[in-house]
Order: C-alpha cells, then sequence, then structure tokens
C-alpha cells in the first residue's frame, strides 16, 4: 500500500516539473479564455455559437412538401398540443421531416396552417409503401390555439385539417 502511494506522488511530482510539456497534467485542459457576454434578447444557451476555422453559414432548409399526409393526431398537454403526422414520401430515402409553420405560427381566418417538408434524396428508388412513411411532431402552445379554430396540414397531394369541437 505504501509503495503504490509513494510510486503516485514521486509521478506527480515528475510530471509537473515537466513544464510546458504535454505530460504535464495542469496543462491538459489549456488556458482561460475571455467569453464575451452577449444581450440576454440575443442570446440563446442552448444553440452554441459557431466560430473556428471551420465554421460555416447556415444554408436555408431544402425541403420540399411530402407527396401525402395521412394522419394528424392533436393531443392535448400541459401549456399547448403536440401536433403528430404521418405522411408518405414519394420515394425512399426521405429525411429532416419538418412541420414548418405558414405566415409565421399566426392563424389566418382562424386556420393554423402547417406544411409537411422533407429533404429527398435525387433519383432514389420508390420501394414499398412501409419503406417511404414519415412521421414527425411538433409543439403547438396554447397561445397559438387561442386563436384558432382548426389546424391544417398541407402536402403535396392533400391536406388534413383537424377542426375544434
Amino acid at each position: 500500500m505504501h509503495k503504490s502511494i509513494s510510486m503516485l506522488v514521486i509521478s506527480s511530482v515528475l510530471l509537473a516539473g515537466c513544464g510546458q510539456s504535454r505530460l504535464n497534467p495542469l496543462n491538459w485542459f489549456g488556458r482561460a479564455e475571455r467569453v464575451e457576454t452577449v444581450a440576454a434578447e440575443d442570446a440563446n444557451p442552448l444553440i452554441p455559437r459557431r466560430r473556428g476555422m471551420f465554421a460555416r453559414e447556415e444554408a436555408g432548409y431544402a425541403g420540399a412538401l411530402v407527396a401525402v399526409a395521412r394522419d394528424m393526431k392533436l393531443e392535448r398537454t400541459p401549456g399547448g398540443a403536440i401536433l403528430r403526422v404521418t405522411g408518405l414520401a414519394a420515394a425512399q430515402g426521405s429525411w429532416d421531416v419538418r412541420l414548418e409553420e405558414t405566415n409565421e405560427g399566426e392563424p389566418v381566418e382562424g386556420v393554423l396552417t402547417y406544411e409537411l417538408r422533407a429533404i429527398a434524396i435525387p433519383n432514389a428508388a420508390v420501394g414499398g409503401e412501409r419503406t417511404r412513411l414519415l412521421t414527425v411532431a411538433t409543439f403547438v402552445s396554447d397561445q397559438q390555439l387561442a386563436t384558432a379554430r382548426s389546424v391544417q396540414v398541407v402536402a403535396a397531394q392533400n391536406s388534413l385539417i383537424s377542426r375544434r369541437r
């Protein structure tokens, strides 16, 4: 027991004496950096800031309308509802499925409208129906639902609507 503790102490002293070497445990995490503060209304703590040599400009979402909207459910939750939509893509391999709000999430004439969009792989195989099913969900707040009489999901070939009872 005494032998292992003494070896640990001796190795720590030797490594600490290595100065600016990578072997020195005090140099493992680098030096502290000064962080710029951002106004509270401009900052979102959940989204990291992009910086450095490999940072790139965010491109817009390139999703196209999904072929058919199959099923839509609006399930009540505390503070709003979850809108869950199942769609059928025209071909296999569609990804990054989203429900895009139209009119900045504001109801027009009492209708809150979403577009069912996905990014499709060009020249992909059509495949069976099960391989083309897509499911996506989004949260709709009570504030959005308060002024809406119905919620509509638009696809390329059809649209689904759910009306308030």
